[in-house]
């Protein structure tokens, strides 16, 4: 049997995924708890980018009520997150955490496409 026969008769195969964003335990906690007031036709929340601030693109997040043509759905830790197809180039392997401190609370993403952050925090450049 030579290399290609063997090749097409292997009945293993195997994909690789690798999921947009990864949620840290205290962003679902956090998304759980906006899910339990929001409207009742809220399926859940979706991430986005948009241009502006300081270094050129920020973060948005809002309610989703229904799942737009390609938009990538992440069921993970009992929340679904949808991501804006626009977005999925600059969220891949992004970590959605949340942080709370003494005088602020807010959603932090870890974003390994980052090339600079702004001084604030509330934007960054890919």
């Amino acid at each position: 049997m030579d290399s290609r026969q063997a090749f097409r008769s292997c009945k293993t195969r195997i994909e690789f995924m690798t999921q947009v964003i990864k949620l840290s335990d205290s962003a679902a906690n956090r998304i759980k708890e906006i899910m339990s007031s929001a409207d009742n036709s809220a399926i859940g929340v979706r991430v986005g980018v948009q241009t502006g601030g300081c270094a050129g693109m920020s973060y948005i997040m809002e309610y989703a009520k229904d799942v737009k043509p390609n938009e990538e759905v992440i069921e993970d830790k009992g929340v679904k997150v949808l991501i804006d197809p626009n977005a999925i180039m600059y969220l891949l392997g992004t970590e959605m955490d949340y942080k709370k401190e003494k005088f602020s609370s807010q959603f932090v993403f870890k974003n390994p496409n980052e090339t600079e952050r702004c001084g604030c925090g509330e934007s960054f450049k890919v």
